[in-house]
């Protein structure tokens, strides 16, 4: 690896993090941060059609970003329920 990823979000992303109770909050920015070093964890999944973009699990939750390995930046795109996750796509 060559180096840490910063991370950035979306208004959409701050928004789905602030929603969240204490300790799903708590996990899900554990798994973003873990972004940092690692943008590519184990299971996380490529989105269809978007070359760019990706998608992590954590329990109920979906995190949706895309990668930048030019500048190192990962853009947390969405955090939210598996329903309706997908819509905006």
């Amino acid at each position: 690896m060559s180096g840490r990823y910063v991370l950035q979000y979306t208004n959409t992303a701050r928004k789905g993090i602030k929603r969240l109770d204490g300790s799903v909050r708590k996990r899900v920015r554990a798994a973003i941060e873990a972004l940092a070093d690692d943008p590519r964890p184990n299971g996380c999944v490529q989105v269809k059609g978007h070359p760019d973009m990706w998608r992590i699990r954590v329990g109920d939750y979906r995190i949706r970003y895309e990668l930048d390995d030019g500048v190192l930046v990962v853009l947390v795109l969405k955090v939210a329920p598996r329903g309706g996750f997908y819509d905006d796509l």
